[in-house]
């Protein structure tokens, strides 16, 4: 009898050590299985979703097996895993293992949104409504109404964003990224602020902005920033009109088809340098930490002019006589090539990584 008792205990042992082998080996090839894939997939996962809903979506759409036994590997092992919302690429090749560790460590696919140095407020805008993957809130509203959408309220919004590249997953609106470029511009100004020269010609940070801006505009030379920071500063300490063209242009607006004329020159606008006396009202573009910084270093010296050399860089001169000849030399001999200012700079395309 007690061996029978053995036989059967032996039996149902050996029964549960080849169910348990057996359901690991399905388990194992379970996890191991490539994901039927031809091309790469974005797998998107909403907020509320769960592993279980996901692995039988999957598996309805015929991209894996066997979701049972996925469902009960992740009740088993990860039930206190936090599953992200976001977007997921799944490519060729990956196993049902590979995207599970791509849930378990949240690599969700980023995108980024690169706004750079000389644009101004508009073309900002017109890059934000470009992110497909950004979700759109702010179209049709003025830029008044944007900012006031900010909690800015009454502020100009030119020059107020910090051009850098920004990333972001599906989902974030156009007011959280606009957000995060003013707050940086806000963090950047106040430090380099806290570090300027003594005896400089600003009442605020914020007209150290709006020379900043004018800087960035006028060169895209490193070198150069201070110079051209050092005549401005010059000229307003001596009470002389900053006569730049980029406030020209800037005060044109639409009017601007690429070439400013004497009757451009003359014309009064809030922004027009040759006929308004000191800073424009606002900035007249987005500017990097280093214009900043230039306009709160300019560099010492005598100049009072600058003219374009026609490749983006700039001939200095103390006085209008040295001035006027080179303005003869490089103004009025220009070569096919010639520009005042650095090439147009192109909005990026957007691009997409994963973090």
């Amino acid at each position: 009898m007690i061996r029978k008792l053995l036989s059967l205990l032996f039996c149902a042992v050996l029964l549960m050590v080849v169910a348990a082998g057996l359901a690991a080996w399905k388990q194992h090839s379970v996890l191991e299985q490539p994901l039927a894939l031809d091309e790469i997939r974005l797998l998107d996962v909403q907020a509320g979703d769960t592993p279980g809903g996901l692995f039988r979506q999957l598996e309805a759409e015929g991209l894996l097996q066997d979701s049972l036994w996925l469902r009960l590997y992740w009740r088993m092992n990860l039930a206190e895993q936090p599953l992200h919302s976001g977007e997921y690429r799944l490519t060729p090749g990956m196993t049902a293992r590979d995207m599970i560790t791509l849930w378990q460590e949240a690599e969700i696919v980023q995108y980024s949104l690169t706004l750079v140095e000389g644009w101004n407020f508009r073309q900002l805008r017109t890059a934000l409504t470009a992110q497909s993957k950004l979700q759109q809130t702010l179209q049709g509203l003025s830029d008044e109404e944007v900012m006031a959408r900010l909690g800015q309220a009454g502020l100009h919004p030119e020059g107020r964003f910090f051009p850098d590249t920004y990333r972001y997953t599906r989902g974030v609106t156009d007011l959280e990224l606009l957000q995060r470029a003013f707050t940086r511009l806000q963090t950047v100004l106040a430090e380099e602020w806290e570090q300027r020269d003594k005896d400089l010609p600003y009442k605020d940070a914020y007209q150290a902005l709006i020379m900043a801006s004018i800087i960035e505009k006028e060169t895209g030379v490193p070198h150069e920033r201070g110079e051209i920071a050092g005549v401005f500063v010059r000229r307003l300490a001596r009470g002389m009109l900053l006569q730049t063209d980029p406030t020209v242009i800037y005060g044109m607006g639409e009017r601007y088809r690429g070439k400013i004329t004497r009757n451009d020159l003359r014309r009064p606008t809030p922004y027009n340098t040759y006929t308004q006396a000191g800073l424009p009202p606002t900035p007249i573009a987005m500017v990097g930490r280093e214009a900043i910084h230039a306009a709160l270093h300019p560099t010492e010296g005598k100049s009072l002019y600058f003219v374009a050399r026609g490749d983006g860089s700039h001939v200095f001169s103390n006085t209008l006589a040295e001035h006027n000849r080179a303005v003869r030399e490089y103004q009025l001999k220009r070569r096919a090539d010639y520009r005042s200012s650095p090439p147009p700079r192109q909005t990026p395309a957007p691009s997409e990584t994963t973090q």
